[in-house]
């Protein structure tokens, strides 16, 4: 079943424009995140006073700054244009709108409930976003 979501046509531009964007955005890591176990790579801001990346040094990696933002008619929104929300059981399905809204069940859903609430989905045309795969 192909699910789209209702979206304006200038929704649907940026919509376009976000996705190819973030095709080419690079990652952003945290200063020396290779050079430290105890750092992990997610972004921090460089706050030394004598720190190349936050002068934006030449060969530094690339800093974290508004230019790499989304249009915000966009921002937040799943790469199919739905929004995301956060479904545990039925009850929680049955609030979402399917003409804007797609779910995704909670990775603390079980296999058993997960399948119902997957089959709910398909009665009320509710996208649902992480589907169990059958081999």
């Amino acid at each position: 079943m192909s699910y789209k979501p209702l979206l304006t046509k200038e929704q649907k531009v940026l919509l376009k424009k976000k996705n190819e964007v973030n095709r080419r955005r690079v990652e952003f890591h945290r200063q020396e995140w290779f050079r430290y176990k105890k750092f992990d790579d997610s972004w921090r801001k460089p706050r030394g006073k004598h720190s190349k990346l936050r002068k934006h040094i030449g060969y530094r990696i690339p800093m974290v700054n508004p230019g790499y933002r989304t249009p915000k008619a966009v921002r937040g929104l799943h790469p199919s244009g739905f929004r995301e929300v956060l479904v545990h059981n039925v009850d929680e399905l049955r609030k979402i709108n399917p003409d804007l809204e797609g779910a995704r069940i909670a990775s603390t859903v079980g296999y058993k409930k997960r399948t119902y609430i997957e089959s709910e989905a398909d009665e009320l045309g509710i996208h649902v976003f992480n589907r169990v795969v059958v081999k």
